[in-house]
């Protein structure tokens, strides 16, 4: 009896030795349980734009041995933010190469221009282009009136920029009464609106009597321009005041009835209209007439 009781005290102990850890093993994944229950299986996994999609299918098929396969799905379809923001970067992108493009095109504009100033108030683009064609293909020439002289200034495109250093020469040539003088350009030509441009003889015509005047004063009236052209030149056909919110000076298109009187109004560049010094130079473009459109009902 008392074999059978040590035995049986023994089986006891072993048998409280043995349910501890089975109690703490049960425990442990029971807890694990608990933790999975609380997940969704049919949330999507979340994947950076920039992640790119390649998977070990060796991890795949270890991960679907241990585990059995559920609803969970990667959205591997690009989402609307994705496909936004792709072609932001795209527009960006054409932008700025667009504006490198125009960059580069300016940049060799200016290299093939020249800043001829000193010219005398006789000397008409024609003529001043004329005198440059010995040196390469003159495609732009631009007179402007120079408010602190009574000489003016000019800017002559040429089609490359060989012609545009050999016109570097011809510095000192004398043209009309006084020698000019021949620079490198730092600025290209503005193109003129092909709109504006004379459309027919007649336009052409018009641009010769027509004088295209700057830096006027705001307070100017439309009438006291007319006045100072029609004193000083002769009389004043059409004319044409322009301004707007954002320049201190306005503009003038004056049209004259004759040639003449224009040729005399490129005289008047640096005279005092109000309280500012006007720039007169020739225009080219005419002076149409407002087209008046029918009020809508």
């Amino acid at each position: 009896m008392a074999a059978v009781a040590e035995i049986s005290n023994d089986a006891t102990t072993n048998n409280k030795m043995d349910s501890k850890p089975k109690a703490e093993s049960e425990f442990s994944v029971q807890k694990l349980v608990d933790m999975f229950t609380k997940l969704n299986p049919l949330a999507k996994e979340f994947f950076p734009s920039s992640y790119p999609h390649k998977h070990d299918h060796h991890l795949d098929q270890g991960f679907n041995n241990q585990f059995p396969p559920t609803n969970l799905m990667v959205n591997t379809k690009p989402s609307a933010n994705d496909n936004f923001r792709r072609r932001r970067n795209s527009f960006n992108q054409g932008r700025r190469l667009n504006g490198r493009s125009l960059k580069a095109q300016r940049e060799d504009s200016v290299r093939r221009t020249v800043y001829v100033s000193d010219i005398d108030q006789h000397v008409t683009e024609e003529r001043l282009a004329a005198l440059f064609s010995s040196c390469g293909q003159v495609i732009d020439c631009r007179i402007c009136g120079d408010p602190h002289s009574v000489l003016r200034f000019a800017f002559v495109e040429f089609s490359d920029e060989y012609g545009a250093r050999t016109a570097l020469n011809l510095g000192g040539t004398v043209l009309g009464y006084y020698p000019v003088r021949v620079l490198p350009s730092k600025t290209a030509i503005l193109p003129v609106n092909p709109t504006f441009l004379p459309r027919s003889e007649d336009e052409r015509e018009m641009c010769a009597r027509t004088v295209y005047c700057t830096n006027i004063d705001k307070k100017v009236s439309q009438a006291e321009v007319k006045n100072f052209f029609e004193t000083a030149c002769g009389e004043v056909t059409r004319l044409r005041l322009l301004g707007d919110q954002v320049h201190s000076t306005r503009i003038a298109f004056v049209e004259f009835a004759v040639a003449e009187s224009a040729i005399i109004a490129l005289n008047c560049s640096g005279m005092l209209l109000g309280t500012q010094p006007i720039r007169v130079s020739p225009s080219k473009t005419p002076v149409r007439p407002r087209v008046i459109r029918p009020a809508s009902h």
